[in-house]
């Protein structure tokens, strides 16, 4: 029984140029479905289990699902100090939830037992990325599982390299790539989408939706396939679903109640306020006879139908708009007087305030993880305190929500940042979320644009986002601009799309449904187009082009380039040189080992007094040129001088002194700083130099005519 159960089965699909091997009954053999997926060197484990008795205490179905880096699997040590890993970081929560959000829409929602995914790499090239691996790997272990699950789902990355579309491009491809489309969904339909791309046209962006749908339907198959031949039975489970009477009964003591309290109340605290004051009256009215619980998830689905029906067969949203109408909108710049930069930006209830910062480059995120870069020189953080919803609750640093939002709306003005070589600045921007009633996440991508630009970043683009729904019945459905916070609750579908005129940087899509067809997403393209070109021209009205000049509490940043091997005498002996410049110019100076020297300050006076001082100690001697140095060394023949650390020239007694003398000592002390051209430089590096030259006023010529030393 025992060699029965260790025997492994290997499957294997083709994704683009590249197979993937899927096999399982090797590892983890007590997990509920366990599969390891390998393509390439780049291997992940995926499991699947469910707790064996259900929740009691919730209304939902509780799914976990976690992508857990190990840094062993790229032959690395964490950097920590216990050089162990720790908290997950961005980049493993944000593969963790672009695994959960296309497998969640297929599971009962009834299911009431804990489900727990973990995605574990366990070998990691530099070539094939584990975020599309990581969603097939889960969806073929719960497959396979025991676990109730209306998959398989097939997931793809498709790229826009050199003008075509590639299927499952390779990391190094990937840095050509204007698009970094990420799909995922059944046989049939998509269920994910999430992208970033470089101002890429709606029609390329559909091609590549109808590309991804057809490039995962291999994966599919051989999931289909692994279902059949090593597949467990799927276990029963008490459904919790309302029962229907009860929803008709809740109905029926509502009456006509609803509509006034949903469609009649002018803002979202007095809608809210009035559908918790009927919940309350329908909570006692049917007293200790029904479950609170129940008589709240039968209001919920009344409610909905509700919604929906007026949205189909009418038109009208809850705040009164039709479906094509966005909320009014407002932005500001220059709110807060010390930041480098602010933009306020309110799209109805929605209001997000972002704050823009420059840094110098040694202010770049390090990171720690399995990405393949090193650094991060643009940074988003977004930020949803509970008084922006009119709630409490404890402040606990950011959650995955924030992570995600933050993510995208950093991949959105990514494409239009300045390139380092441009702009040297380490740049990170803060939204916080002052107000929510929907897509904050894209209220953000605007304000960013505003900081950004009042700050004096020469973006080269406006950014603007919006977020699209749907109410979708069999074939009837209304795509939604600009959707409410209740309407992204009770509908199908939130497709943000962010982007300039010219085309998409970025899109994010999460469906509650079992997927929608790519004529709804090409419609929904169309209508987000149009709403986002009306609000880049509110953007553009508030602030039409980055401001020409930085804030004065922004550091001005030089930059020089200078000889490796002269950076040794910028930074002295244990960086005493570099200290003593930071000092007395207060200045900050960043040193890259391939001589670029980054010189910021507040002060420009401060900067270029810095700057000058630098140059100075890594100037190489150019025969003719004057130079300040100092006399470091006298000697019966003459005395050495430094004309910067580490670089001495000699000038004979002959060159000293426009008058004659028998002894150095005669003309300069050692400490002295004088004036002395560089006569010639011979192949040993040796420089001559000459005093009198200067106090004579001489050409070069004359000079060597003059010099009689050794």
């Amino acid at each position: 029984m025992q060699e029965e159960r260790m025997e492994s089965h290997a499957f294997t699909a083709r994704l683009g140029d590249h197979l993937i091997t899927l096999e399982t009954g090797h590892l983890a053999l007590q997990a509920g479905g366990a599969v390891t997926i390998r393509c390439g060197d780049t291997v992940l484990l995926a499991t699947a289990t469910m707790s064996a008795d259900e929740r009691t205490d919730v209304d939902f179905f509780p799914l976990t699902v976690d992508f857990e880096e190990r840094l062993y699997a790229a032959g690395r040590i964490p950097g920590s100090f216990q050089r162990r890993e720790g908290r997950p970081p961005e980049s493993a929560i944000l593969v963790a939830r672009l695994t959960d959000r296309p497998l969640r829409p297929l599971f009962p929602k009834d299911l009431r037992h804990e489900v727990q995914i973990i995605v574990t790499p366990l070998s990691q090239d530099d070539r094939h990325q584990s975020d599309i691996l990581s969603i097939i790997a889960a969806s073929a272990a719960l497959t396979i599982s025991d676990i109730p699950f209306g998959g398989p789902v097939g997931a793809a990355r498709i790229g826009y390299i050199d003008g075509q579309l590639v299927i499952n491009p390779t990391i190094p491809e990937m840095e050509r790539s204007l698009l970094d489309l990420r799909v995922a969904g059944t046989a049939d339909a998509l269920l994910m989408v999430e992208a970033g791309a470089n101002e890429v046209p709606e029609e390329i962006v559909l091609e590549a939706l109808r590309l991804g749908q057809q490039a995962i339907q291999d994966v599919i198959a051989v999931q289909e396939e692994m279902r059949r031949k090593v597949g467990k039975p799927k276990r029963e489970y008490v459904s919790h679903a309302v029962p229907e009477e009860l929803i008709a009964q809740v109905r029926d003591a509502v009456g006509d109640r609803l509509i006034p309290a949903l469609y009649e109340r002018p803002d979202k605290a007095s809608r809210n306020a009035a559908i918790n004051t009927l919940l309350t009256e329908l909570k006692a009215q049917f007293g200790e006879t029904v479950d609170p619980l129940l008589v709240q998830q039968a209001f919920e689905e009344v409610m909905k139908k509700v919604v929906r029906r007026r949205i189909l067969d009418e038109g009208i949203r809850v705040d009164g708009r039709d479906p094509y109408t966005i909320r009014p909108l407002s932005a500001q710049v220059g709110l807060l007087p010390r930041t480098h930069g602010s933009g306020l930006f309110t799209r109805g209830e929605t209001q997000v305030l972002s704050v823009a910062t420059l840094g110098t480059p040694k202010e770049e995120q390090l990171l720690d993880d399995l990405s393949p870069e090193e650094t991060k020189r643009y940074m988003h953080h977004y930020n949803f305190p509970p008084y922006s919803t009119g709630e409490t609750r404890p402040l606990r640093g950011p959650g995955r929500r924030e992570i995600g939002h933050g993510a995208l709306a950093e991949r959105a003005l990514l494409p239009v940042i300045p390139p380092e070589d441009e702009f040297p600045y380490t740049i990170r921007v803060v939204s916080e979320v002052l107000s929510s009633n929907g897509s904050t996440s894209m209220a953000s991508v605007c304000g960013s644009t505003l900081a950004l630009m009042d700050a004096g970043v020469p973006i080269r683009a406006h950014v603007a986002g919006i977020a699209m729904g749907l109410v979708m019945e069999g074939e009837r459905y209304r795509i939604l601009t600009d959707i409410l916070g209740m309407e992204d609750h009770l509908g199908d579908m939130d497709f943000k799309v962010a982007g300039t005129e010219k085309g998409i940087t970025a899109l994010q899509m999460d469906i509650k449904i079992r997927g929608i067809s790519d004529r709804i997403l090409a419609e929904a393209l169309e209508q987000a187009r149009q709403a986002r070109l009306q609000i880049l021209d509110v953007l553009r009205a508030t602030i039409p082009a980055p401001r020409p000049d930085l804030s004065p509490y922004a550091p001005r940043m030089l930059i020089l380039h200078v000889d490796p091997e002269k950076l040794g005498a910028v930074i002295g002996t244990g960086g005493k040189t570099v200290r003593a410049i930071q000092e007395e110019c207060k200045v900050r100076v960043d040193i890259e080992d391939d001589g670029t020297i980054y010189i910021a300050s507040t002060d420009r006076a401060g900067a270029c007094r810095a700057e000058e001082i630098i140059r100075r100690l890594t100037e190489v001697p150019e025969i003719g040129k004057v130079y300040t140095g100092r006399v470091v060394r006298i000697t019966d023949f003459g005395v050495f001088v430094e004309l910067a650390p580490g670089t001495d020239g000699m000038v004979h007694v002959s060159q000293l002194s426009d008058r004659p003398i028998k002894s150095p000592r005669e003309a300069v002390e050692v400490g002295d700083e004088i004036l002395v051209m560089v006569t010639d430089i011979d192949p040993d590096g040796k420089i001559r130099l000459s005093r009198r030259a200067v106090l004579e006023g001489w050409t070069l010529e004359e000079a060597r005519l003059s010099d009689r030393g050794p």
